[in-house]
């Protein structure tokens, strides 16, 4: 039980870590300026052609916005191919990086005998005895560089081999964005570095990471020594330590309930229990510090190493005419640890290292919750898909499946990227990616299969393909080779370990080679040849044959033993075929190729998916994003061209149940797939008309008569005119009516109250009504005058008559000062009726607020006026025929918006509302009843402060909307949120518990950002991390981008506290606000 519910806490961690970290990347990549993002990416690769590849996948990652478009990406290969150590690697790739800068005096360079690439000459001309010129370095030192070890081969992930292991599909998350591509092991890495950016600030450094290995933790929280090296650690259980590198740190140093800072002691490899012991490494509670392959280095530490980078090459070539390697973890890291430099000193280039980078230290960051996951294995990649992650896992995504009834597809296979005819069986916990599989193929449970194509998957079916089965626990993949025309089909045993020898428990297919042999009646001299000294095993067998397609086919059934094994004709035919070895694939690979080939198939899904979307759905899908990736394959514009041809008619397909607004932003779209921006920006005008229609449509049905014309209700008004038509002797007496109404500071859930999401979909919001200053600040006199015509007066000063009501018609200027209160003139039906024939009116307006306080001032303002308006012509002022004809006005006024803004206004008190679509769209107010505690705990811990800076909640509005009518996947998860914590909240209030309103709020902040970045900025950012150590939770009220801030403090000391730092801090200049909770209507 223990066991279980461990299991689960991490999965939740999990969970949390990571929508956090990729919260925070696509912050960083949508406002670079405001969340700094890493100025270069690095990765190293094993050979110029991956290199190739990997540049292929980081321009991929800008293309989809998972690396900023200011960020320098570059793939290094090691030099001439040879291995020098992922430590010479580290170095190689940074003066790489030098070199790729730019900079006004680069290293010279000389050409690589065996490449047409340029590389740095081994001597130390146009340097000072090898010494960089100083303003070079300190240049490249203030640059922020993300480094990630991703080169070698991936012998125990042998079909990760052609993609690189670190671009292995990993489809955590993947279903928050359904129609986005799909996640892979790098996109998460990236998600977890870019938190770490923060701890570097402004000072330059470099984060260290490997391409097989997950951390997932609150790299945000990060804290890195000065002018030093750091290690990231995380306790763990000796026998898991024993197979890694483990940290001896010094028990003196500073923690905290989540990290603890030490200095390191020493470094052990793969130690054993006395070494452990011997090492003083067992830590209290009898674990020790696994090295998780982070490293940080910043400062002087950084200024050592990029000195040492920039002049690497005499080691560089010395590493090469010797053929020695340098590691990363055991000869570079040990220069920072002075127990190590005895040991290194006589290793390669160890007194160089000693004597460049031995001047500073290095220290552990021990992350106690930090999760490891590592895909070291086939094994172990399939296990974090089923187990570790598996609540987390989307196993369906950018797929194209049959239905149950002629397919068998079991629930917890994932198959990405794939398209699956009918007549395919596929196992439990499966794993299909980047593949089209054809009618009669069956694979197994636990099999994973990777980039294979069979012919007939485009709808006609392979008979030879008829009898094809992938075993339970196989791997089956394709590789293009340089050279050959047919991809060559790989296979193996999910836990085949490709470098254990024929003589050490070497496998093939699950089975020992003794037994493979004996099987096929083949001999090892078949596989391996006897001259070398190498041992025989599968990395090195060629055992694969290069035949036409279905032929392979029939030859992995027999070499995976499924076929009759003492068919002399396939053994003849394998004999004679010519045939390869893991090894040799590895070198051979047609990388170009398999990019062309991926891009093409993943284009193909997405025209797939958009125009089963046109054709039969109802416009669910993003075709925007799915038109992108259709734009990547050549030809891609036409096909973009036949799905516009379709889209004049996708309304009056289905006119009763699709709404205009998202059938015209397809058309958009569409239009700008096509590159015809100028038609795409003439339709965004009818796009936005067809919501206010939308709108008003929905909140007029079921009481017409308070809109436009209806002979219905003037009957109240006939009676009240007559009073002046048909008695000219009577005396005039002038009405005059008030209304003050409160502002709103809403918690959380808006978003969910903004047409067309509340036209469509359920929304909730939870705010509240407060006074400033100890008086309500919006308010309207409305007095009717022996003179005709409106007079309007607002709070600046400003004032028009009207004479001719007929002029009072939308569009409405954006500059003219009184479209609200002649929006609600037309909403009110006032200038229809016959209560301006013999009598005019006078209209006064004023906000007690700053401009731009996302206060709901304006909607608040607008129903004043409203209500003023029905009241003074007898009218029915409730509050819910108020807030409906306020939605309507702000369509008229052009300003969108939802109906939060005036609940929150007119009705008092603490709220929580929510709406249900339909025609007509209802609204469910319900008060809360909060105890005198509550709201004393409240008012005494809440700060309401205005932060100086202005917003126009429309331009933040208007972006928002786009992406909805869009059907942006992120957006429309990021609401159902919002809308889901306005109830978590509401059930935490009536509980009184402040605390977790505060966690609330902080989330709802996050989700804001994922809608809009701009609803911040840099001034709002220092605010928020200035009163950080303050708060339990912060966040701007209504769409932000500006105006007030709710601080809620983690108790009234923290408040006072607050309170007194913000105004003792000149920087800032806000302005704290007296509030009360307006309780009475």
């Amino acid at each position: 039980m223990e066991s279980k519910r461990r299991r689960k806490r991490a999965e939740a961690n999990l969970e949390a870590t990571l929508r956090k970290a990729w919260y925070h990347l696509r912050l960083s990549v949508r406002h670079p300026s405001r969340v700094p993002t890493w100025d270069a990416i690095v990765l190293t690769a094993a050979s110029p052609d991956q290199a190739r590849l990997y540049d292929w996948q980081l321009n991929r990652a800008k293309r989809i916005g998972r690396i900023a478009p200011s960020t320098l990406t570059l793939s290094v290969p090691d030099p001439q191919g040879q291995r020098i150590g992922s430590g010479a690697a580290t170095l190689h790739a940074l003066f790489a990086l030098a070199q790729s800068h730019n900079l006004n005096h680069p290293p010279p360079k000389v050409t690589n005998a065996s490449s047409s690439e340029s590389v740095s000459s081994a001597t130390d001309v146009g340097l000072n005895d090898g010494v960089p010129p100083l303003p070079l370095v300190e240049l490249f030192a203030k640059k922020h560089v993300l480094l990630l070890h991703a080169g070698g081969d991936s012998k125990r992930v042998p079909w990760a081999n052609p993609m690189g292991k670190v671009f292995l599909p990993l489809p955590y998350l993947a279903s928050d964005d359904q129609d986005g591509p799909v996640p892979l092991l790098f996109d998460h890495i990236l998600a977890i570095a870019s938190c770490a950016r923060q701890a570097f600030k402004n000072e330059g450094g470099l984060f260290i990471m490997t391409g097989d290995v997950l951390p997932c933790f609150d790299a945000g929280t990060l804290v890195l020594p000065e002018d030093a090296a750091c290690i990231i650690t995380v306790p763990n259980t000796l026998d898991i330590a024993s197979n890694h590198g483990v940290i001896v740190a010094s028990k003196s140093g500073t923690s905290d309930e989540t990290s603890a800072i030490s200095l390191v002691e020493n470094l052990l490899q793969k130690p054993t229990l006395k070494e452990l012991v011997d090492q003083q490494a067992i830590l209290d509670d009898g674990r020790t510090l696994l090295d998780t392959g982070i490293i940080a280095v910043r400062g002087k530490a950084w200024d050592d190493l990029a000195r040492l980078a920039y002049s690497c090459q005499p080691m560089i070539s010395e590493l090469l005419e010797s053929k020695k390697e340098m590691s990363l973890y055991e000869d570079l890291v040990a220069a920072w640890v002075p127990a190590k430099h005895k040991w290194l000193q006589p290793r390669p280039l160890g007194e160089e290292l000693v004597n460049k980078l031995g001047k500073q230290n290095m220290f552990s960051y021990c992350a106690y919750d930090l999760l490891f996951l590592h895909f070291g294995t086939s094994t172990e990649v399939l296990d974090h898909l089923s187990e570790t992650g598996s609540r987390l896992v989307g196993r369906r995504h950018l797929s194209s499946i049959p239905a149950t009834t002629v397919s068998d597809i079991a629930a917890s296979a994932i198959i990405l990227s794939s398209q699956i005819t009918s007549g395919v069986s596929v196992g439990e916990d499966s794993l299909v990616y980047d593949s089209s599989i054809s009618s009669g193929v069956q694979i197994g449970s636990q099999c994973i299969v990777v980039g294979v194509h069979v012919p007939g998957a485009d709808g006609a079916v392979a008979e030879d393909s008829s009898n094809f089965m992938l075993p339970d626990r196989h791997c089956l993949w394709e590789v293009p080779l340089v050279g050959y025309t047919e991809k060559v089909i790989v296979y193996c045993g999910l836990h085949d370990n490709p470098k254990n020898s024929l003589s050490k428990d070497g496998t093939f297919c699950g089975k020992p080679w003794n037994k493979v042999l004996g099987d096929l009646r083949i001999q090892d001299t078949d596989l391996w040849s006897s001259e070398g000294t190498q041992e025989k095993c599968l990395w090195n067998a060629k055992i694969f044959p290069i035949l036409p397609y279905f032929e392979m086919l029939k030859m992995a059934t027999w070499l995976m033993g499924l076929s009759n094994p003492k068919d002399e004709s396939l053994q003849l035919q394998w004999r004679r075929s010519q045939r390869i070895s893991l090894e040799e694939l590895h070198r051979l690979i047609d990388f170009s190729h398999m990019c062309l080939s991926s891009s093409k198939h993943q284009a193909d899904l997405a025209a797939g998916i958009v125009s089963a979307c046109l054709n039969f759905g109802l416009l669910g899908r993003n075709v925007s994003q799915l038109c992108e990736e259709v734009l990547q394959k050549e030809g891609g514009v036409e096909i973009c061209r036949e799905f516009l041809a379709l889209s004049p008619n996708l309304q009056a397909q289905n006119s009763q149940i699709l709404p205009k607004s998202r059938a015209y932003q397809v058309h958009v779209d569409l239009l700008r797939a096509c590159n015809n921006e100028k038609k795409a920006l003439e339709l965004e005008n009818q796009v936005w008309t067809a919501v206010a229609d939308e709108t008003a449509s929905a909140v007029s049905y079921g009481f017409k008569e308070n809109l436009f014309e209806s002979s219905g209700r003037s009957s109240k008004v006939e009676h009240w005119a007559d009073n002046f038509n048909g008695h000219p002797d009577q005396s005039f007496c002038s009405r005059v009516v008030r209304v003050e109404l409160p502002v709103r500071v809403d918690f959380v859930g808006g978003w969910s109250d903004t047409p067309p999401w509340s036209l469509e979909r359920s929304g909730c919001v939870l705010n509240m009504a407060i006074t400033l200053e100890g008086s309500l600040p919006i308010g309207t006199v409305i007095e009717t005058t022996e003179t005709t015509g409106i007079s309007i007066f607002d709070d600046s000063g400003r004032h028009l008559h009207i004479e001719e009501f007929s002029s009072i018609a939308p569009p409405f200027d954006d500059n003219d000062a009184f479209r609200l209160v002649k929006s609600a003139l037309l909403v009110t039906n006032v200038t229809n009726g016959k209560i301006l024939l013999s009598t005019g009116l006078r209209i006064r307006t004023w906000a007690n607020v700053p401009r731009g306080s996302g206060l709901g001032t304006s909607s608040i303002l607008a129903a004043a006026v409203v209500k003023g308006l029905l009241r003074i012509t007898n009218e029915d002022e409730s509050n819910e025929n108020v807030a409906r004809l306020v939605l309507v006005l702000e369509q008229h006024m052009g300003t969108g918006g939802g109906w939060q803004d005036q609940i929150g206004g007119l009705y008092p008190g603490i709220k929580c509302t929510s709406s249900f679509p339909g025609i007509p769209l209802r609204l469910q107010v319900v008060p809360l009843l909060p105890s005198p505690q509550m709201i004393m705990e409240l008012q005494q811990r809440l700060l309401v402060v205005f932060t100086g800076q202005v917003r126009l909640a429309h331009q933040v509005l208007h972006k928002v909307v786009t992406r909805y009518l869009r059907r942006d996947n992120l957006l429309v998860s990021s609401i159902k949120r919002l809308a889901e914590l306005a109830k978590i909240g509401r059930e935490a209030l009536m509980n009184c518990d402040i605390d977790e309103l505060g966690d609330i709020m902080m989330e709802a902040w996050r989700l804001h950002q994922e809608l809009d970045p701009f609803c911040s900025n840099e001034f709002v950012d220092r605010l928020f991390t200035f009163s950080d150590r303050y708060c339990r939770g912060y966040k701007l009220v209504g769409a932000g981008g500006g105006g007030f801030a709710l601080l809620l403090a983690k108790n009234a000391e923290s408040a006072t506290e607050l309170r007194r730092s913000l105004a003792e801090n000149c920087s800032f200049g806000v302005k704290v606000y007296e509030w009360d909770i307006f309780l009475q209507s």
